[in-house]
């Protein structure tokens, strides 16, 4: 197969691992400020759009360490990082239909590391950088959330504690709104780079760029974009791409094909349930038959 043909196919598959990535952690980020009613589901859908496009380009030291800090950029090749990133979309696409709080970041960096190692041996991936860089932040991270949490908290007890309890209403409601929206801005800013690094990683490992390499403006705008892209046009981009890789008769990347497959079926699926309001945002799915049984 043609590498730059294969290097398309790469980096429209990074793209789509990024809107899953978006569909993922979008409730995450506006959950709460939909179910106190803070915040209409369309609203919130839509400024968490905006603000992980904006949050794309604030900085680019992310991609920089994933384009060339976890791996070895001289010894893996691109259908390398396919492998990985096939892995990576899978695992969210699973986690998500289940319902399962993941992580899209260690979804990617642990299919990267997984396939770097078993096609270049371990050798080939930077152990150090992955300790200090993935393992530390992630063991620290829930306990850092979970301290200022735990101060916040109390802080805004004492501060309300004689205030009127319209105000207090009010105060936590724009509160809510400022919150979720930053998380989205910092959804953006992390995690739309993690996308930015693996396509710069496949440049520099096909020769597109020099080692070291930044992510190109094109590359940030396209992260941007698809952690806040719409179905529709996604799907039909896969899906017309999975078309000329089926013709190829190259059987290693027809893994494109069952992707789109699958995420065609999780959409479906998703469609399917009760729309989200917020009164059930934080319920469990009532399958059509129990609602039957109700009724």
């Amino acid at each position: 197969m043609d590498l730059s043909f294969l290097v398309v196919v790469v980096i429209v598959t990074a793209l789509v691992f990024d809107f899953t990535n978006g569909f993922h952690d979008t409730a995450n980020a506006m959950a709460t400020s939909i179910a106190t009613g803070a915040l209409r589901p369309k609203i919130a859908v839509a400024i968490s759009a905006v603000l992980n496009l904006v949050g794309a380009f604030i900085s680019t030291e992310v991609a920089k360490t994933i384009s060339s800090g976890l791996v070895d950029d001289t010894k893996i090749t691109v259908p390398v990082i396919f492998g990985g990133l096939v892995g990576a979309i899978l695992w969210n696409l699973l986690t998500w239909y289940l319902g399962l709080p993941s992580s899209s970041s260690h979804a990617l960096f642990g299919g990267l590391i997984g396939a770097t190692w078993i096609a270049a041996g371990s050798s080939a991936v930077h152990f150090g950088t992955v300790v200090q860089k993935v393992i530390v932040p992630a063991v620290a991270a829930p306990i850092v959330a979970g301290v200022v949490a735990l101060l916040g908290t109390f802080l805004a007890y004492k501060i309300t504690q004689r205030a009127r309890q319209k105000s207090v209403e009010d105060g936590f409601r724009a509160g809510q709104i400022a919150s979720a929206s930053l998380v989205s801005l910092a959804h953006g800013t992390g995690d739309a780079q993690k996308t930015m690094g693996v396509i710069t990683l496949v440049l520099i490992t096909s020769g597109s760029l020099a080692q070291g390499s930044g992510p190109p403006v094109w590359v940030i705008l396209s992260a941007g974009l698809a952690i806040a892209a719409i179905t529709l046009p996604a799907a039909a981009v896969v899906g017309a791409l999975s078309g000329r890789v089926a013709d190829s008769g190259n059987l290693g990347v027809v893994i494109i094909a069952l992707l789109a497959i699958v995420a065609g079926g999780g959409i479906y699926l998703a469609s399917r349930r009760r729309p989200v309001t917020s009164d059930n945002v934080n319920k469990y799915p009532t399958t059509p038959a129990t609602t039957a049984a109700a009724a």
